[in-house]
């Protein structure tokens, strides 16, 4: 039976229950590289500052490189009574050297150690996913190029509201993507920062150099207060929640995928490559992949939520309820990855059926605001022309036309201010072409607005 680490302290062994229940292993054996490498770092710091020779230091390194080469070629032996990740590798390293490996610990606590590991698995992962950011948003810039002329209806409130370009509404995605890679890049300063030296809570007596061991590691800055480093949980909140307003941007954009692959709409063809059927109804091409993605993103708010309701009610500083942290940090970052990637490939299979949308915008009266503006053009206050307009929407659904449909002397019922050309500014290209405000969805400013997204994404 494996002895522990801090039995000293103890006449009984631990219960069998106990040792199940605490254990983590089966988890946080995901941090070995993150264990490993903080681990040579902090040794050779030990070896520089004289702390333990520099042979015996050169000693723990080879010896973790080795365990590393062990756990990934699935030949380590895991056990669970040991806990965790940091003590199966403690024990590992004294098997193989002897009790120069049990001087590793020297100057650093199990509560350092952890936190030092989650801040470099987060840095990775940030890395990973702002990587899919940029590859999904090159996927909608693509899309916009190519569907420069599609025309669709804009929604509010999920009505018809005014034509507007599909190009225009794909860059409202670039949009909150770039939001989303603004946010992990500023979670990654509160991510990176080094937490060795803090100990257990108190820091230590050895003449450690912390500097030393954050230059080993690429870490800019080390931690001021041992007592919150130990206990500070806000980086993977805060990773936590960047990821669960990224994957509700992907949630928006599933529902409207499963909306308009819907026959309902008929708006856009997912492609056999990214929909399953059914095993009963053999028409049926189900939308799983948006729909799962939309389903995911209540695990990651599950995640947030349960994490916040971890650390509503610890006192400083370490508690082992922390242990708790890393089910919901791990199933976050998988999550998110795993949702970016199948999105931007299955974005670019993706097609969008031109002539359905446009036909969405036969019925509506959807440049009803376009006649408002030309009577306010005209000099007619605008909450006049807009009752104005609302009367001749009303007439002309009572004899059930469009207003393109109605004829010039029908309009001069409402307003003598009408003249021939009031029908170039509702026709649904005209309605368009005349929405050339900053940000507005005239062609002339989706191509600007294109051509500055590319510029941004090739910085990225």
């Amino acid at each position: 039976m494996p002895k522990k680490p801090w039995g000293g302290r103890f006449k009984k062994v631990t219960h069998k229950l106990v040792d199940k229940y605490t254990s983590s292993i089966d988890f946080d054996k995901r941090l070995y590289g993150e264990d490993i490498e903080g681990s040579i770092a902090h040794a050779k710091m030990l070896g520089k500052q004289g702390i333990i020779s520099k042979q015996e230091s050169q000693q723990i390194v080879k010896a973790l490189e080795e365990i590393r080469g062990e756990i990934e070629k699935g030949k380590f032996p895991y056990r669970e009574k040991l806990e965790d990740i940091h003590l199966n590798i403690e024990k590992r390293l004294i098997e193989k050297i002897g009790e120069i490996g049990g001087k590793l610990h020297t100057a650093r606590s199990r509560n350092d150690q952890v936190v030092l590991d989650e801040r470099l698995y987060l840095r990775r992962e940030v890395g990973e996913i702002l990587s899919l950011i940029k590859d999904l948003a090159r996927a909608f810039l693509d899309l916009a190029e190519k569907n420069i002329d599609v025309i669709m209806p804009a929604y509010t409130h999920l009505q018809r509201a005014q034509p507007i370009l599909l190009s225009h509404h794909l860059l409202a995605y670039f949009e909150m993507l770039k939001r989303d890679r603004e946010r992990y890049i500023d979670c990654l300063k509160r991510v990176n920062i080094m937490t060795l030296g803090a100990g257990a809570v108190a820091g230590t007596s050895f003449p450690i150099d912390r500097d030393y061991v954050a230059d080993l590691l690429n870490f800019p800055q080390v931690t001021r207060n041992s007592v919150d480093t130990v206990s500070d949980r806000d980086f993977i909140l805060e990773f936590i929640s960047t990821s669960a307003i990224l994957i509700m941007h992907l949630s928006r954009l599933s529902e409207e995928l499963i909306l308009w692959s819907s026959k309902e709409f008929d708006f856009v063809d997912l492609g056999d490559e990214f929909t399953t059927g059914s095993s009963i109804m053999p028409q049926k091409r189900n939308p799983d992949v948006p729909e799962l993605i939309r389903g995911k993103t209540g695990r990651v708010y599950g995640n947030l939520m349960a994490l916040l309701a971890i650390m509503k009610g610890l006192p400083l500083s370490y508690n082992r309820d922390l242990q708790e942290d890393k089910e919901p940090m791990f199933d976050t970052a998988d999550t998110v990855k795993s949702s970016l990637h199948v999105l931007s490939e299955m974005m670019k299979h993706i097609k969008y059926k031109s002539e359905n949308m446009r036909k969405a915008l036969s019925k509506g009266f959807a440049t009803a605001t376009d006649l408002s503006d030309y009577l306010t053009r005209k000099g007619t206050p605008f909450r006049k022309a807009h009752e104005v307009t609302g009367k001749i929407v009303r007439y002309a659904e009572e004899k059930e036309r469009e207003l393109i449909q109605l004829n010039i002397s029908e309009l001069k019922m409402f307003s003598s201010l009408f003249e021939g050309d009031v029908f170039d500014h509702i026709t649904i290209e005209g309605s368009i072409s005349s929405k050339k405000s900053y940000g507005g969805t005239a062609k002339e400013n989706v191509l600007k607005m294109i051509q500055e997204c590319q510029k941004e994404l090739a910085k990225w």
